[in-house]
């Protein structure tokens, strides 16, 4: 029978990360749990054995359920009934499944009914899931949400709303309004205090709300009267149970059909503030957006991996001119490619879910007791890098996303064009990876600060001294040089944007630069799991070179020519 997570020893691969060992130490905390909960683990090999378990259950879920019933969800989608959004009849089905199977809150503390999980093994869920269904994903993942309110929300928050998640209840955030995309500063929607109910009302407008019509809901709203700015917003808990907060319309999409996105109208909604006033965006939005997207992240790969198999099982079975066309040089070049960007996008989902899982244990754990000055250091660390690499990871494989979408079609010509064949609801359901959660051009706003400031290139000199490829037989070491003698082309691009002393114009290059930055990264990282497990990551590490090869030389080469007086010519095509 197939198991989306079995079937891919790639994902379990990643089990056995460098910083896991830690991951686990930090996350279980002395491993104390286990004398109060007989499924806890009790130590390392324990812990990971456990994971395995979740991801063969998810895996299992996944492949015989949320997948076959997937065609069925996005020709069917949710629908709008008396002011309440009703799923896809199938969706019911999936969400009955992963209930069953324990796969709710899985991230929480086992005192409120979690699996206590690290972040990089809910990505790991979250990949497999989104294979199955994109759509679904959408749904199952938002419970994450709830990390935001066990993070900020005090304690009576936490035990009234997560066991509810943890037991099957769903989760949005609700962020963006019809006047507030992007630009969260100008959200609008109003939180008045009651002082008779001792509580706060909610009242406005929002849209474009992935799973809108949830049972609980984190909401972005002005809380200081008079204010136009991130200053005025605060962060509050609505509860579906109290009312208040109608579905006014389902948007029709281009993909992601089993995921509701809705427009909501809020009419004196009872709320309770999650945390302190004024901290809404500065603070705790910053925290949510930051685990969606690496939640996006995840999805991109699961969706990534899933076209590649599409595209590889047609071109197998596929003849042309008496000839399997996966023997075409055009046809394995593509698939080739396919498997690179996959394989490099996902080491970099889990070392950005690596980095993130370090520094949130460490600060859960100042929740009980103060951290050594050493540990304080390692949490520091842990959080710059990754925040730094967050942007990398959704940006590049939300891409990376669309490209092998687009490629499977492709591999499968006229056919692929027809509504029949799975790649199509996967190309319509990847266009939006690299839109939501901030888009492309909005990660490289995130991350071009740590490029421009030297933080990425002292990253990516740290990581080609740390890989090691003397233990194996194979032509690793000739890879990990041509990559190293990129890195002074990279630096020298990085040195002649600067040094045009012009903004507007390192803002234009500013793509590239994060383009070559991602491509250095994912280089170093396939080498370095290749030359652990060369039969799994080999090929892809040789194809994704000497694509990193071709895309560097010829971004440097743009950056280098650069002149600030170019910038006049693209702005006369624009306004032709």
């Amino acid at each position: 029978m197939a198991n989306y997570y079995s079937d891919h020893p790639e994902i379990g691969f990643y089990l056995n990360h460098p910083l896991m060992a830690r991951i686990v130490e930090l996350k279980e905390k002395g491993f104390a749990d286990a004398k109060e909960y007989d499924y806890a683990p009790v130590d390392l090999g324990d812990a990971i054995e456990n994971y395995k378990q979740i991801l063969d259950i998810t895996g299992d879920v996944a492949a015989n359920i949320i997948a076959p019933n997937s065609e069925s969800v996005d020709l069917e989608g949710p629908y709008l009934e008396n002011g309440r959004m009703i799923y896809a009849s199938k969706t019911f089905e999936n969400i009955d499944a992963t209930r069953k199977a324990g796969l709710w809150g899985v991230s929480m503390p086992r005192r409120y009914g979690g699996l206590n999980l690290p972040n990089a093994v809910f990505s790991m869920l979250s990949e497999v899931v989104s294979a199955a269904d994109a759509g679904f994903q959408n749904i199952w993942s938002l419970q994450s949400c709830i990390d935001t309110l066990y993070e900020f929300g005090s304690e009576e928050q936490r035990q009234k709303y997560i066991p509810r998640i943890c037991a099957g209840e769903t989760m949005s955030m609700d962020l963006t309004e019809p006047d507030a995309g992007s630009d969260l500063q100008r959200v609008m929607l109003k939180a008045t205090f009651d002082e008779k109910e001792n509580c706060w009302r909610l009242n406005g407008v929002k849209r474009f709300i992935t799973n809108g019509d949830s049972d609980i809901h984190l909401v972005l709203a002005r809380s200081e009267e008079g204010t136009k700015d991130g200053r005025g917003l605060s962060m509050f808990i609505y509860d579906k149970r109290n009312g208040g907060v109608n579905v006014r319309h389902i948007e029709h999409k281009l993909g992601i059909h089993g995921s509701p996105t809705c427009e909501l109208t809020y009419k004196n909604a009872k709320a309770e503030l999650c945390g302190s006033t004024r901290l809404g965006l500065i603070k705790y939005v910053m925290a949510l957006m930051n685990g969606a997207r690496l939640g996006i992240a995840a999805q991109s790969v699961g969706l990534s991996q899933e076209a590649y198999n599409e595209a590889l099982a047609y071109a197998k079975e596929r003849q042309q001119f008496g000839e399997k066309i996966i023997n075409f040089p055009a046809v394995y070049d593509m698939l080739s490619r396919m498997k690179a960007k996959l394989d490099a996008g996902r080491s970099l989902l889990y070392q950005t879910a690596c980095y993130v899982d370090v520094y949130k244990c460490l600060e859960d754990i100042e929740r009980d007791r103060k951290l050594t000055p050493e540990e304080k250091q390692e949490c520091k660390r842990y959080q710059r890098l990754a925040d730094a690499f967050t942007p990398l990871a959704k940006g590049m494989n939300s891409e990376y996303a669309n490209q092998n979408a687009y490629d499977a079609i492709s591999i499968h010509g006229g056919s692929g064009f027809i509504m029949e064949y799975k790649c199509q609801r996967l190309y319509r359901d990847a266009r939006i990876f690299s839109i939501y959660e901030g888009t492309t051009q909005l990660q490289v706003v995130a991350a071009i600060r740590y490029i421009s400031n030297g933080t990425m290139l002292q990253n990516i000199k740290d990581m080609a001294s740390s890989v090691c490829c003397c233990t194996t037989a194979t032509n690793l070491s000739a890879l990990k040089a041509r990559v190293e003698a990129l890195i002074p082309v990279y630096e020298e691009a990085l040195a002649a944007a600067k040094a045009l002393e012009n903004q507007a114009a390192f803002d234009f290059l500013a793509r590239r630069l994060y383009d070559m930055t991602c491509e250095l990264v994912m280089s170093l990282l396939i080498i370095r799991d290749a030359a652990e497990a060369p039969e799994l990551f080999e090929k892809s590490a040789n194809v994704y070179v000497r694509m990193a090869e071709e895309d560097i030389l010829g971004k440097a080469a743009y950056i280098k020519n650069f002149k600030v007086e170019d910038l006049e010519s693209f702005k006369a095509a624009e306004s032709c």
